[in-house]
């Protein structure tokens, strides 16, 4: 059994035999609240793209240097879908690091299966809160692309652990 110094211990036999206090259900799930919450605060009117258009192009002109407004509009759409992508494939990963902890006993698919429908719900969620915003739009195809950062990342998670940790992923069959 794995002992990760930085971090909780992912699969071990204390986890699988131990009862488990309050101290272990914040640490397997606070991941995913602040997630939820992050995207509950960008979820607002304060971060629609009528808005975050000035500081990010601020920040991109400042690195790349100055850029036509034509062009912007396009930097500035795949910016923000970098952003959905990244967001809630971190998403994703919380999800996934919370169930792995908390159901030490199934495989790594099931983990992933619960963490896709716990991202996918948020998203959904999301995109139908921000219908009822004036500066903002739900979409399906942002809940897609939520969906694809989810699974992105957690196959990049488990290539990782495949490659380099096996014995995480023996340990749980």
């Amino acid at each position: 059994m794995l002992n990760n110094r930085r971090g909780a211990r992912f699969s071990t036999l204390r986890t699988k035999t131990c009862p488990r206090g309050h101290r272990f259900w914040i640490s397997a799930w606070w991941p995913v609240a602040t997630g939820v919450a992050i995207i509950v605060l960008e979820s607002t009117e304060w971060f629609g793209a009528n808005r975050t258009s000035g500081p990010l192009r601020w920040l991109f002109q400042a690195i790349f240097g100055p850029v036509s407004n034509e062009n912007w509009d396009v930097i500035h759409h795949y910016l923000r879908k970098s952003g959905h992508f990244l967001g809630y494939g971190a998403l994703g990963l919380a999800w996934l690091r919370a169930w792995w902890m908390s159901l030490p006993r199934y495989r790594f698919l099931f983990d992933a299966e619960l963490a896709l429908v716990g991202t996918a719900l948020v998203a959904a969620c999301d995109e139908w809160h921000q219908t009822y915003l004036h500066n903002r739009s739900g979409s399906g195809w942002d809940v897609l692309l939520d969906c694809c950062g989810a699974l992105a990342m957690q196959w990049a998670f488990y290539m990782y652990v495949r490659l380099f940790r096996p014995t995480l992923l023996h340990d749980r069959d």
